[in-house]
């Protein structure tokens, strides 16, 4: 028996016990005739005593062990003199009796400790080493624990857990797909899938009414904090359900693992159109934990003879409330960040609001004391408030804002801690315009139900699809699904498929429409986001056991590589010259 106990396990209760501990050095500590080892595995720390007077020969082989061993020890649970609140384990110590050095090791190129001092490409590298680390580890149970009661919550709504395949056919909707050739079909390719869709879907029609996955899928798509070219989604499809059924049911389930993994108990998941969003957010996945909602000004400013706004499309305005007081220097870096190409916008304007009713503007030789305080009262703004404002084409300035407002409550340090905002987004546009493809795309996926029907004004179509957002991150996405084969066949039209190609990419999919399709629809969670906004991190690679870098390696085992040239012959990719 390699341990009797873990080593966040012993407590006051466990004295004078003999145990026996495994696992790994996280530091030494020499004191005269006293040597002190933390031995740490994944429950906790537990303090080792080494003592001349019990065992010198034993205080010198303590003494030849380094961090990151791996030792056994057996001896007697004692009480500390100076014991350790910090440590669940730090009312007792061990006196050993007996010390086994399991495995040495060398000495790590970075610190395991919580805060430690290695970068993370070096951390990656040596990701075995990081994912002793406290937070890591932390990360990873939260992970687990919430992947159990995603299984128990649907579970006890009758939802199913069905496998789908990894190997399917590539499509040419979405995001590019990772493609797998085929020995025994050479010149064929699998796909890896971005999304178990169109199984879900077929689930549906086969009668399985409520299904559910916790599914890895892969995107060949440039990289950033949260997202990887592999990874996880909380999967789900139901028959016979209109809108607020699925959303009922899924809010459901976030409240649910907030509760039971957290303790925490969510507030009210507000309801927003993708219109109201984008209207006075600037973005389809606002961040609600603070203020500063957009405030439309081009009907009051508009053809009044100052050409920057006369030229512009939309003006709006944002106030900041209590920071008339902001510097010149402050104002400046506001503006470069305005005109940095995350934003777009040729310049910002602002309007101090001052504490003794003054007014100080960058547009005070075009607009008179009078006309600013009309634009401030038409924003409720207040002496002591600062109002910025940006002009241009609508949909830059909107979304250029929206990106100023999430800059400026950072820097100002306006968005509280410990706090969830949570919102549904609704009835987005069922289709928007590629400019680089010069043609209207899916802007969820082809197999998205309309609002209505289809006709009028492309643009003007609405989907009945819904977005879950918490503190700004879109963390679930989903649409009541197109189940009737006409209408499928319609929506694959005005995507600018021929009748041909949409049977050959989707025809499985409208032959199954025809054997008694019943209204679906579904939901999809990114169970990594959902992880690390559960876990208060910034990066999803903190919630992933092993994850990618930026550009897509694992730099731990070096993937990508190239394979030996007999594979590729097999595999159809080369010809072998040398042939006969």
């Amino acid at each position: 028996m390699y341990r009797t106990h873990t080593c966040g396990e012993l407590r006051i209760e466990h004295i004078n016990q003999k145990v026996t501990l495994a696992g790994w050095v996280q530091k030494r500590r020499d004191l005269g005739n006293l040597t002190f080892i933390d031995l740490r595995d994944r429950y906790g720390i537990t303090q080792l005593t080494f003592s001349s007077d019990i065992n010198p020969e034993l205080l010198e082989k303590a003494r030849l062990i380094n961090r990151e061993f791996v030792i056994q020890v057996t001896g007697v649970v004692r009480e500390r003199e100076n014991k350790n609140p910090n440590l669940p384990t730090g009312d007792i110590e061990i006196i050993v009796e007996q010390l086994n050095i399991l495995n040495p090791s060398l000495t790590p190129p970075f610190t395991i400790e919580d805060q430690t001092d290695g970068g993370e490409e070096l951390r990656m590298k040596y990701r075995y080493l990081d994912l002793r680390r406290n937070p890591l580890k932390n990360n990873l149970i939260l992970r687990h624990k919430l992947a159990l009661e995603t299984r128990k919550y649907l579970d006890a709504l009758n939802f199913l857990e069905i496998e789908t395949p990894f190997l399917i056919k590539s499509t040419p909707e979405g995001a590019r797909d990772f493609v797998v050739p085929s020995r025994m079909h050479k010149g064929e390719f699998y796909a890896l899938p971005q999304s178990p869709q169109t199984f879900k879907q077929i689930l549906m029609v086969a009668g399985y009414d409520r299904y559910f996955q916790i599914v890895r899928c892969f995107r060949d798509e440039d990289l950033r904090a949260d997202r990887q070219p592999e990874f996880t989604q909380i999967d789900c499809e139901m028959s016979f359900v209109e809108r607020e059924d699925i959303l009922q049911t899924f809010e459901g389930l976030i409240r649910h693992l907030f509760k039971t993994v957290k303790r925490i108990e969510l507030s009210e998941f507000k309801r927003m159109s993708y219109d109201e969003a984008m209207n006075y957010y600037g973005s389809d996945k606002p961040d609600l934990r603070f203020d500063m909602k957009f405030v439309h000004l081009t009907d009051l400013l508009k053809d009044k003879g100052f050409k920057v706004f006369d030229a512009s499309e939309t003006i709006i305005g944002i106030v900041l409330k209590d920071q008339a007081s902001a510097t010149r220097k402050q104002i400046d870096e506001w503006t470069e960040f305005a005109k940095s190409p995350k934003v777009g916008a040729s310049g910002l304007i602002y309007i101090k609001y001052n504490e003794d009713g003054s007014i100080k503007s960058s547009i005070d030789k075009f607009f008179n004391t009078e006309q600013l305080v009309e634009i401030l009262h038409s924003a409720n703004a207040e002496k002591g408030d600062l109002m910025l404002i940006l002009a241009g084409e609508k949909w830059k300035t909107l979304k250029g804002m929206g990106q100023l407002r999430l800059h400026l409550a950072q820097q100002l340090n306006l968005i509280p801690n410990n706090t969830y905002a949570c919102l549904w987004v609704v009835d987005f546009p069922l289709f928007e315009y590629d400019e680089e493809e010069q043609r209207w795309v899916s802007m969820h996926h082809p197999f998205t139900s309309p609002i209505g029907d289809l006709t009028g004004n492309i643009a003007d179509i609405k989907a009945n699809a819904y977005d879950m957002v918490i503190n700004g991150t879109e963390v679930g996405g989903g649409s009541i699904r197109i189940h009737n084969k006409e209408t499928q066949k319609k929506v694959f039209e005005l995507l600018g498929f021929t009748e041909e190609e949409a049977m050959k990419q989707f025809g499985f999919l409208m032959n199954a429409f025809e054997y008694g399709a019943p209204p679906h629809g579904g939901i999809a969670f990114g169970f990594d986001r959902l992880t690390a906004i559960m876990c208060g991190v910034d990066s999803i690679r903190d919630v992933i056991a092993f994850p990618k870098n930026n550009a897509g390696r694992d730099t731990m085992i070096d993937a990508p590589s190239e394979i030996n040239e007999k594979q590729l012959e097999e595999l159809g990719l080369i010809i072998n010259q040398n042939a006969s």
